[in-house]
């Protein structure tokens, strides 16, 4: 990993969860978490030295756009996990940048061609990349073949000095219109391990991610994450960068128990309002991102609950 903080880290000195957390805060020896920072020798916090990015830049489709996590006051529409993590990195760094290229129904070859190079022309420091979920999805894709071209795409990211985060798939093992796909998951996952130890790249692991597992985290197309889930999804992709954050895990409450002909009606909505124009789309060779830009073509300030006051 192409990371200048790497270095040795004492875990007390941040701790790796809420309740860690809430038990240094009784005690008295750790600041609020609003505070959470790099901590100097001297005890005093440091806010600019939280992190080593300045530019954060990131491609690829539905998932990196946010779909499912609707905003009308974040660009496009949509807010996502890639914001959250932006808001997050620009505490305390006034010329922090972020870019966001990523297109709904884009698969792997549209990617590269259409936003590897722009993400380059950024001079982006940090690359986020999630790409092939969508050729996934069709009966015909093979997870090798989408991995060679993956490394390619990945390795050209890396080639200039950013640190590039790669994103496992999700595990959805129950039934459910992803579970068909989960074995050719795996192993394009398993794939996507190598390539980021060929490139020294950063794996956010959605696969080892078990509260996607619960139905609450996807949208009501069962396709996309919902706010909730975007947002355990940032958390876990800020704690594979080892960055200290505010954000807290959302435990959502137990959803009541449904009948048979409950499940079955529930069933229908979602297939008569979402798969079957997703498959009249396909025999269309239509995508839900014809005609789409990007929501944040260029890099610059992300103005959000993660900006510093008085910086909006």
């Amino acid at each position: 990993m192409k990371d200048p903080m790497a270095t040795d880290q004492d875990s007390t000195n941040h701790p790796s969860s809420t309740a860690e957390q809430e038990l240094m805060f009784d005690s008295g020896t750790a600041p609020p978490q609003d505070a959470w920072s790099d901590i100097s020798a001297e005890g005093e916090l440091n806010e600019s030295r939280s992190h080593p990015w300045r530019r954060y830049v990131a491609v690829g489709d539905s998932f990196t756009e946010g779909i499912g996590d609707p905003d009308e006051q974040s660009p496009g529409g949509h807010r996502g996990w890639a914001d959250r993590i932006a808001e997050e990195l620009s505490r305390g760094h006034q010329d922090f940048a972020y870019a966001n290229l990523a297109i709904r129904g884009r698969v792997l070859q549209q990617i590269i061609d259409e936003q590897i190079e722009p993400a380059l022309e950024l001079k982006p420091d940090l690359v986020t990349i999630s790409a092939g979920g969508n050729d996934i999805l069709r009966p015909s894709s093979d997870p090798d073949a989408l991995a060679e071209k993956l490394d390619g795409a990945v390795g050209r990211l890396s080639s200039e000095g950013a640190t590039v985060v790669l994103f496992t798939g999700p595990d959805v093992g129950s039934p459910g219109v992803l579970s068909a796909v989960r074995g050719k998951t795996a192993i394009y996952n398993e794939n996507i391990r190598t390539i980021a130890t060929r490139h020294d790249a950063v794996i956010a692991d959605m696969w080892a991610l078990r509260e996607l597992a619960d139905p609450q985290m996807w949208a009501g197309d069962r396709l996309h994450f919902s706010p909730l889930g975007h947002h355990t999804i940032a958390i876990m992709a800020l704690d594979s960068l080892a960055v200290v954050h505010s954000l807290h895990p959302q435990r959502p409450k137990p959803l009541p128990p449904k009948n048979w002909r409950a499940a079955r009606a529930e069933d229908l909505v979602w297939a008569r309002e979402f798969f079957l124009p997703w498959v009249i789309r396909r025999i269309r060779h239509q995508s839900s991102g014809d005609g789409v830009q990007p929501k944040r073509p260029q890099a610059g300030p992300i103005f959000g609950s993660g900006m510093p006051p008085g910086s909006n």
